[in-house]
């Protein structure tokens, strides 16, 4: 016999079974252990708008939103996933048009290459999400009360948005388009 034999009675100790809801729709898939959910994403589910920037957490090309929190695809080992909601740049609109960043990044141009701006657009939705809950960032003033909303300034947005790069320097622009969602 050739190549190696595994005894099949036993579970693979290297793969899992995982069930992840993605973009509204459940998925079952065998993922190997070191499967980065970046690639999963991208390889497996054919979602291609999450993009592979750094592979090292720095540049927020792969951001999604998982459970409600952003987070960057590129660190989080998809098996870490199982039985969580991941929303991709794909599943921001519906069927009715477009998520009201998407069409604000449009209307303002809040692009160039358009390489970041899946992950711009995550990273916009879940730091929205975030002040409305009252989750401060280190720009947030003393004179916010704990748990209340955080009003989300220039300064607040370029904060919260300050890990994900944009090679094209679009950055004035993509903060003009979080405010006109906001206002």
């Amino acid at each position: 016999m050739d190549g190696p034999q595994y005894d099949t009675a036993r579970p693979d100790p290297y793969r899992s079974v995982i069930t992840v809801e993605v973009n509204g729709t459940a998925r079952t898939l065998t993922v190997d252990h070191r499967r980065m959910l970046v690639d999963l994403l991208r390889e497996d589910l054919a979602l291609t708008g999450t993009k592979k920037g750094c592979d090292q957490g720095q540049c927020g090309a792969c951001t999604v939103i998982v459970d409600g929190r952003r987070l960057n695809s590129c660190l989080l080992p998809a098996v870490t996933v199982d039985g969580s909601a991941v929303t991709t740049v794909e599943g921001l609109g519906d069927a009715d048009g477009l998520h009201p960043l998407q069409r604000a990044f449009l209307d303002r141009d809040a692009f160039q290459c358009g390489y970041c701006t899946p992950g711009q657009l995550c990273s916009a939705v879940g730091a929205i999400a975030e002040a409305a809950v009252g989750q401060p960032s280190r720009v947030t003033g003393a004179d916010v009360p704990a748990g209340r909303p955080v009003p989300l300034t220039r300064d607040e947005i370029r904060e919260r948005l300050s890990g994900n790069l944009c090679r094209c320097g679009a950055y004035p622009r993509i903060v003009d388009a979080v405010e006109d969602v906001l206002s």
